[in-house]
């Protein structure tokens, strides 16, 4: 081998790189560590949110003061922090989370809220058509404007886009295409706008690694936070569109009458559903807003009633020193129940004329410490216009109130907004105004005096993390339209840590495994070909951490499955080498043109793998592009590690004069002898293929398979109970509260559940998704411990014993845009591998016998997903990860099928006296050996990270195991044969 030297150097430079960007992983580990001991010794026992609450605190404290101070070099924790390897949400936890800019909104904008009846049907049914489609919204709406509208109604008319504050781009002597073109340019910019005032507001949110990037120009936008552990302020600071607005209110007293006429209307609507119980031991979330009010109830045989005071306990004056801007308060639960109720026709008529553009609305948050939160009475217009808006909103911080105590958020305003301002303090001085921010109540004061200078204060019930976000909300600005997560995925950090453990002890077991049957099977080589792979893994975590690359639970099974491919390559040099030796060729010459002969087979087998990681890099998110990534990245290093490193280590020893051999005493005859005719049976072979893909058609056109929300849409959640809980009684407890039986199973242990459902899923904006976790927790509460409430079920903190431990939720739209993708994927994978192999092998017969093998892979892979999924007792849904095994399944099968149509391009060239079927059984029998034991090492692999690599990935190994098995099976016996079948002439021509 030329270049030794050279070759040495760069490996050695490598490793102190790799090394040395490794080692800031293991400084913050010891800080982290620092850190936890630091928090459990101030918390009490096993409670995460005080421990996750002092972490933070000590981490914070350290943030920039050097913590690591040697060999005249300083880094703090931040500088550390930075440079360690990027963790996945499934490791880390965090949110995963795809934002769609509403395009309808920015239209809606643009066009000045335009009344044109055709403008209005056009974006009503391009709302309906995207729920199946992958075009994006503003090309939906102009196919449909283009059919609803008739005569005068263009998209340039005044009353649509022709306006005022569009007349410098769009005016009547614009084409409808020119017109088009100026309404994407501008709806563009509204979606450039939303991205950098996302980004500003991530950038401050305090997350180390976050990534935010545009998705095409589709208007999403994939937003990933590894390690944030309060969910709800995150999804609140990516989902505020920041609409600040300043309210006159109704107080509790000019509210009272509507209020008692509202209950008896209810009560009267719903008569007929009002009953009569005895309650013995009264205990709900009613009993907390009693203890709150001071009031109690105390009786043994009450009346159920269904009436607006049975959810909302109305706040009614009896002097002047209760009268107040709160008009009533209920259990966060019931808010939705007393939505409905205001909303109904029947009470809003009950407005006096005065009030009848009243809408009401919550506090921000619930009183501390309950779950109980306010509701107010918004003095609103005919045109829901406030008197003032966020735009005269020029700087704000947070502070604390003059008693330097609670923490607050103060503006400063513009010119125009300060005289706003005091005209409106001043006119409702003795009464109530409201800062109200995305329709949430954020602060309610009496005026007592007229506010001038330009300076007020948002005061509330706030931590000073709050009114930060609130403070960074308002700098960064308004989003032009709303932005609300189609797709989420959460995972509580309790469940990344155990996703950590079990990744750690499956790598671990499946690389001592391997490393014991090299030296079982090749001797000392094998010791040569185990401190390659050594080398290798050294290097493929150098480079992650180097390039900010992210590991995920899939990119561990990827860098697993990385070294049964770079085991592989080892086995092909090994198998090349005594090959030679056998044919009488000294110890130097045989390892020389081993190495050559192989690199053939090699360069093929990890092109066709890499090409189909590449595949999934780009089509894949999250944890599929981290899988891709880390696939293709082994697949690099260990091509050379094989072909380099092992072989240096050989010629250095083989150059000393020792003796070495690429066997053991037990394995020295295994595969040597082998003949066996493999055409011969390849009818047999189809027929129980044929067999086999009949059935799997046949569950597939009946049972189906088992589709992840990832495909239909829905929400999902894994949840943790305190002991083994019946899948069936949760399921009936559910179904009342969502009027549909949800699925659930088990999850992993048997107090673990899955939990999918469709529930409102239809429906948009973030109080949806947090009244579906209320109906959850509702319908949960009988099996989870008594006294457990809202916010410990929701999780989102260390060593979380109960509750959510992961969510999913995928919009429909987005889930067909996703199930598009895969399909993308697996077809552009096989027209990718079959035009590689048309290239390198010259004939169309080796592109066909190795597609027709890969579609035989998928199929069998597919149906017995479908045959088993409701019998086996971990997770098949069939999602992106599913995906990501059916590639990683294609590029196994094609390395397989590569190695052997190599050495049967080989055969043809050296012995062409030889029959061609001849030529076909030889090069099977004699790729064999490396066949079963390339297989063999990597089930090994597969089987101990099935086994040990946590529930979440079960699934997708599962997937993987059948795909090596089945794969192994089809280069023996479809893509040889089918390929041999299709090459008639050749072998007419042979026998000639």
């Amino acid at each position: 081998m030329q270049n030794k030297g050279l070759i040495k150097l760069f490996a050695i430079l490598f490793g102190i790189v790799s090394l040395y960007q490794l080692s800031f992983t293991w400084l913050v580990s010891n800080v982290e560590n620092d850190a936890k001991e630091y928090a459990i010794s101030l918390a009490e026992e096993n409670d995460g949110k005080a421990i996750a609450k002092f972490e933070r605190a000590y981490l914070d404290s350290v943030a920039n003061i050097p913590v690591f101070d040697k060999f005249g070099v300083t880094f703090s924790y931040n500088d550390i922090k930075d440079k360690e390897i990027n963790l996945g949400l499934d490791l880390k936890g965090g949110i995963n989370a795809t934002l769609q800019v509403s395009v309808k909104d920015i239209l809606i904008g643009l066009s000045n809220n335009s009344k044109n009846e055709s403008f209005n049907k056009a974006l009503k049914a391009a709302s309906i058509a995207q729920i199946n489609s992958s075009d994006s919204y503003i090309d939906l709406f102009f196919i449909e404007f283009d059919k609803i509208a008739t005569g005068d109604d263009k998209l340039n008319a005044p009353d649509i886009f022709g306006n005022k504050s569009l007349r410098e781009k769009i005016n009547f002597q614009k084409s409808d295409e020119e017109t088009k073109d100026a309404i994407r340019e501008e709806i563009n910019s509204s979606i450039n706008t939303a991205f950098e005032v996302l980004r500003s507001r991530i950038d401050k949110f305090g997350v180390t690694q976050p990534n935010i990037q545009r998705i095409g120009k589709s208007g999403r936008i994939l937003i990933e936070l590894p390690g944030a552990r309060d969910i709800e302020r995150v999804k609140k600071l990516l989902q505020s569109t920041a609409e600040l607005q300043f309210w006159e209110l109704y107080s509790n007293q000019e509210t009272a009458l509507f209020l008692y006429s509202a209950n008896s209307k209810i009560s009267e609507l719903f008569q007929d559903e009002n009953t009569e119980e005895e309650i013995t031991n009264e205990n709900d979330d009613s009993s907390e807003i009693d203890d709150l009010l001071g009031e109690v109830k105390d009786s043994t045989s009450i009346k159920q009633t269904i009436d607006l005071f049975s959810v909302l306990y109305p706040r009614i004056p009896n002097s002047q020193n209760e009268i107040s801007s709160i008009i009533g308060s209920a259990s966060v639960i019931d808010t939705a129940t007393v939505n409905k109720y205001l909303a109904m026709d029947e009470i809003r008529a009950l407005l006096s004329p005065e009030m009848k553009h009243v809408k009401f609305l919550w506090d921000a948050k619930p009183i501390a410490d309950t779950e109980v939160i306010n509701l107010y009475a918004i003095k609103s217009n005919r045109k829901d216009e406030a008197p003032i808006h966020g735009d005269i909103i020029i700087d704000a911080s947070q502070e604390y109130d003059q008693l330097g105590t609670s923490p607050e958020v103060s503006m400063t305003m513009n010119s125009r907004g300060s005289k706003l301002w005091a005209k409106m303090t001043s006119e409702n001085i003795g009464n109530f105004v409201a800062v109200v921010l995305d329709n949430y109540v954020y602060t309610a004061p009496r005026v007592n005096t007229a506010i001038t200078g330009g300076r007020t204060s948002i005061s509330g019930n706030f931590t000073v993390l709050e009114a930060q976000d609130l403070a960074n909300v308002l700098k960064a600005g308004k989003l032009p339209a709303a932005a609300h997560i189609i797709q989420s995925e959460i995972v509580g950090p309790s469940l990344g840590q155990e996703a950590i453990d079990s990744g750690i002890i499956s790598f671990a077991l499946a690389l001592l495994l391997v490393l014991i049957w090299m030296v079982f099977y090749y001797g000392k080589s094998g010791m040569f070909a185990n401190v390659a792979l050594l080398i290798n893994i050294l290097f493929i975590f150098g480079i992650l951490s180097a390039f900010g690359a992210v590991l995920t639970l899939p990119g561990i099974a990827g860098i697993v499955l990385t070294i049964g491919m770079s085991v592989d390559a080892n086995v092909l040099i090994f198998e090349r080498i005594k090959e030679e030796l056998k044919k009488g060729k000294g110890l130097k010459e045989g390892i020389s043109d081993g190495f050559n002969n192989a690199l053939s087979s090699i360069l093929d087998a990890n092109i066709t793998t890499l090409l189909t990681g590449l595949i999934l890099f780009i089509f894949g998110t999250g944890p599929v592009k981290g899988f891709a990534s880390t696939l293709m990245i082994g697949i690099a290093t260990s091509l050379f590690t094989a072909i380099f490193i092992t072989r240096m280590f050989i010629d250095s020893y083989s150059n000393k004069g020792q003796i070495l051999t690429f066997n053991t005493g037990i394995t020295k005859k295994w595969f040597t002898t082998i003949d066996i005719d493999f055409l011969k049976k390849r009818k047999i072979a189809y027929i129980i293929s044929g067999t086999l893909m009949v059935l799997g058609f046949a569950s597939l056109f009946t049972n189906g398979l088992n589709y992840g929300v990832d495909f239909v849409g829905g929400r999902s959640y894994v949840i943790r109970f305190d002991q083994a809980t019946n899948s069936t009684k949760v399921a009936n407890s559910l179904k009342a509260v969502f009027g549909s039986s949800p699925e659930v199973k088990t999850y992993g242990s048997n107090d673990q559940l899955k939990i999918t459902t469709k529930y409102r899923i239809e429906e948009e904006g973030e109080q949806v998704d947090t009244e579906v976790q209320i109906t959850l927790f509702e319908g949960l509460k009988d099996f989870l411990p008594e006294g457990t409430t809202l916010d410990e079920f929701k999780g989102g903190f260390d060593d979380q014993k109960i509750g959510i431990l992961n969510s999913i939720k995928v919009e429909p739209s987005i889930a067909h845009d996703i199930k598009n993708s895969a399909k993308w994927a697996i077809f552009g994978s096989l027209f990718v591998v079959f035009l590689y192999i048309l290239l390198r092998f010259k004939k169309w017969q080796y592109s066909l016998g190795a597609v027709v093998a890969v579609i035989h892979d998928v199929i069998i892979v597919l149906s017995i997903f479908s045959i088993a999924y409701k019998i086996m007792p971990f997770d098949m849904e069939i999602g992106q990860s599913f995906i990501a095994a059916i590639l990683t399944v294609v590029g196994y099968s094609l390395n397989d099928t590569v190695v052997i149509f190599d050495r049967i391009r080989e055969y043809t060239k050296i012995h062409e006296g030889w029959r061609y079927s001849k030529i076909v059984n030889k090069a099977l029998s004699s790729t064999l050996g490396r066949t079963v034991n390339t297989s063999l090492t990597t089930l090994i692999v597969l089987l101990a990270i099935f086994l040990f690599g946590g529930d979440s990935i079960k699934g997708f190994m599962f997937a993987l195991i059948i795909g090596v098995l089945v794969g192994t099976y089809s280069s023996l016996f479809v893509a040889s044969p089918i390929m041999f079948d299709t090459s008639g002439k050749l072998e007419k021509k042979k026998n000639n």
